[in-house]
């Protein structure tokens, strides 16, 4: 059962990872459009290269329209496509300088704590955009520049939310076991602990 939790928590990531990269890259060409629209619209080029500067200008080249409402929507979906695997990893931070004092028994039942607060967390996350979808797509609204419906947005949250929210009730049962027989089942694979 790990195997298929791991296994989803790494293509969420994966997924995240290549909503992320795509971003990075259209934001870079629309910066780079942005300032090449300015250039071609100078006086110098104008006066220079007037025919060339406004041909390329007239096939587009500019900032890439929508880019802030495509950025808002697909970093949403990439921090949820991230939390699964963060939490199937133990890769949250954690400050546990009085902790590791503590006996192993005491360590587990905080563990157990923490991962029970975490698939709780991400219930109530889920069910929260699933309630504020119903409410965007009772509304009809859309983006302002690019009309999508914002819904969408909502959905595609959704999607990898519900993911960190089953992921987390994994781990949570997880440390539930360990807690009640005493023995570690899944070793922290990645803490990130200060």
């Amino acid at each position: 059962m790990h195997r298929f939790f791991l296994g989803l928590s790494r293509l969420m990531a994966v997924l995240g990872g290549i909503v992320l990269t795509a971003l990075v890259v259209m934001v870079c060409a629309s910066i780079l459009g942005r300032s090449l629209n300015g250039l071609l619209h100078g006086a110098f080029l104008q006066s220079v290269a007037g025919g060339p500067a406004n041909w390329l200008l007239s096939i587009g080249i500019g900032p890439v329209a929508g880019d802030f409402e495509l950025v808002e929507t697909g970093m949403a979906f990439a921090i949820f496509a991230f939390l699964p695997l963060c939490q199937i990893t133990s890769g949250h931070a954690a400050v546990d300088i009085f902790t590791n004092m503590m006996p192993p028994r005491v360590q587990r039942i905080l563990k157990m704590l923490v991962e029970i607060a975490f698939a709780a967390a991400l219930i109530i996350i889920a069910v929260q955009l699933k309630s504020g979808m119903d409410s965007k797509i009772r509304s009809g609204q859309t983006t302002f520049l690019l009309q999508f419906p914002v819904w969408w947005a909502y959905a595609t949250s959704l999607v990898a939310a519900v993911v960190a929210a089953v992921v987390g009730c994994y781990m949570a049962a997880v440390r539930i076991a360990e807690a009640a027989t005493g023995r570690i089942l899944l070793a922290e694979d990645a803490g990130a602990g200060h």
